[in-house]
């Protein structure tokens, strides 16, 4: 068994803030039944046990939600003493969590600058952008607090990067977005996710203004590198990296889908956490193996779907940067929804990636 990662839902998608956006939500309206409020620690033993046990050289635990913090940090000192009873030896175990960081208490800020946990933060750029769409349970305004936290953990010397979701308004905004983010240096941008029924919202994001997002803030990133003030933007550095001779570390950049699990609260196994929903339920980590649901007929189905190549990917210059993205966003047709958006992109943004890599070779 290789290297393993696996994302855990500790308290399903029970959730502080009321993002309009939220993929996740969406996905829960779309299953039967409610999972428990908070993942049982008997769960997450079993779960952390035969992750470590099915490992080789690295295993992965990153805790999204909903927000995950609301378990507590008792939940995540468990996380750590279950590691450290059950990780083999020379086995390299990471943890990340991703959170709002909206309602975090003094223990739990204190407790994520120790442990080592990398700590991903959602804000959505400037305040008017963020509070358009991310909002509290009351409707009440978020941008301040978050920001006000994430400065908290930083000072207390937790290691984090900010999640942005690229919606409409964000994509034709991006100086205002990279103005406001580019001081916590390591980012990531994230086209906002349409419901499953595929309806368009306010917030959906247009190709044309994901190419204008992309040509913009390319422009921002690559000055900052040539002034000596590098600002990390995953996208664009997976795309020199592949430059570089080197895989994308972003699953939704290597063209197919890999071995990532999500675990819901009640154990329930999935292949992806774009796809929790009742169809794609592989069994129960409670009673069901590891090894068995990873070599299970629907995993293995899972996979397979990603793997087909469409006619005008083969033919494209592009191909081999894009890799028609994330199966997720591919359309009926098999092809990314992002086509039209990097064809616009790649032909300006091609020749000043190439002299980015001299550098940085």
């Amino acid at each position: 068994m290789p290297a393993l990662t696996i994302m855990i839902k500790p308290v399903s998608g029970r959730c502080d803030m009321r993002c309009r956006y939220c993929f996740y939500a969406d996905e829960m309206r779309c299953r039967a039944g409610e999972k428990p409020a908070v993942m049982r620690e008997d769960i997450l033993e079993k779960a952390v046990r035969r992750v470590l046990r099915c490992a080789e050289g690295s295993a992965g635990f990153y805790f999204q939600g909903g927000e995950p913090t609301l378990a507590g940090v008792g939940f995540f000192e468990s996380v750590l003493r279950f590691e450290k009873q059950y990780a083999p030896p020379g086995l390299r175990v990471t943890n990340a969590i991703q959170t709002n960081a909206l309602h975090l208490t003094e223990d739990m800020i204190a407790f994520l600058a120790r442990s080592g946990f990398l700590v991903g933060v959602s804000l959505d750029g400037s305040a008017a952008l963020h509070d358009r769409y991310r909002r509290d349970a009351r409707g009440g305004e978020t941008w301040s607090r978050v920001k006000e936290n994430l400065d908290l953990m930083l000072a207390a010397g937790a290691e984090a990067n900010v999640l942005c979701v690229l919606t409409q308004d964000a994509a034709l905004q991006p100086e205002a977005v990279f103005e406001a983010l580019s001081p916590y240096r390591y980012l990531q941008f994230i086209p906002c996710l349409d419901p499953l029924n595929g309806e368009r919202q306010p917030w959906s994001l247009t190709p044309e203004a994901y190419a204008h997002f992309l040509t913009v803030t390319f422009g921002l990133y690559e000055r900052a590198y040539l002034q000596g003030k590098a600002v990390s933007i995953r996208t664009f550095d997976n795309w020199l990296a592949v430059l570089l001779g080197q895989e994308p570390e972003n699953c939704a950049m290597t063209g197919r889908c890999g071995t990532s699990l999500m675990m819901e609260s009640d154990g329930t196994l999935y292949p992806c956490d774009f796809y929790g929903t009742d169809e794609w339920a592989l069994g129960n980590i409670r009673d069901t193996s590891l090894r068995g649901i990873l070599q299970s007929e629907k995993e293995r189905a899972f996979l397979t779907a990603s793997l087909p190549v469409p006619p005008q990917c083969r033919e494209c210059r592009w191909g081999f940067l894009c890799r028609n993205g994330c199966r997720r966003e591919r359309g009926e047709d098999g092809v990314s929804r992002w086509c039209e958006a990097l064809r616009a992109f790649f032909p300006a943004a091609y020749p000043r990636m190439l002299k980015l890599t001299e550098r940085i070779r």
